[in-house]
């Protein structure tokens, strides 16, 4: 029921009914009392909404930290990958390396024509494969040894100049493509065309 001045009226205490100052001092308490009430309640309804605001901002930005931080954890992740298989490929490239050069020492090229080796056979040492450290195959090296390498290996044997057949050019003199190719002796003359590997176009 509100409290109005007419329900006020109805009220009697002891054998009397209210005075109207007392209805007054009544009324006025009772309103003071609503207006607090509504005051607080605006207060809390605008603390709720603020409350709710933040909320919103608050998932908001844990969600962009959330985006942000995950794109930076790829992207430092995906970065890291990349630089462990630089490193592994530079050092399998040096093994390949490694194993092709002992390969090709083991079969005579040595000094000089092995560095003109290595630098010749690029794709060969790209292509090769390694287990423990040795090559799978060899088949692909020893085409190049059999062929336009030949001239650059140094036969282990007997490599002195055939007295009974001196090679052309003997005491220093230059020899000419022409004149290494008739030397008879075989070590010789693939002595010969090593050193003149220029002539041969190797």
């Amino acid at each position: 029921m509100a409290l109005t001045r007419k329900y006020l009226k109805t009220i009697v205490v002891g054998d009397k009914g209210l005075s109207d100052d007392q209805i007054d001092g009544i009324i006025e308490m009772h309103t003071e009392t609503v207006d607090g009430l509504k005051e607080e309640l605006k207060t809390a309804k605008e603390s709720a909404d603020k409350l709710k605001e933040v909320q919103t901002e608050l998932d908001d930005l844990k969600a962009n930290n959330g985006d942000d931080y995950k794109t930076k954890y790829e992207k430092e992740h995906n970065d890291f990958e990349a630089y462990k298989k630089s490193i592994t490929d530079k050092e399998t490239a040096q093994a390949k390396a490694n194993a092709v050069k002992a390969y090709f020492e083991s079969k005579g090229i040595t000094g000089t024509n092995l560095d003109i080796a290595m630098r010749g056979a690029t794709e060969e040492i790209g292509g090769v494969e390694l287990a423990d450290g040795k090559i799978k195959d060899t088949k692909t090296l020893d085409t190049l040894l059999s062929g336009i390498y030949k001239g650059l290996i140094i036969s282990k044997g007997n490599v002195g100049a055939n007295t009974g057949n001196p090679p052309a050019g003997a005491g220093g003199a230059t020899k000419t493509k022409e004149e290494i190719l008739k030397i008879k002796d075989t070590a010789e003359r693939q002595k010969a065309i090593a050193e003149n590997h220029e002539l041969f176009g190797i």
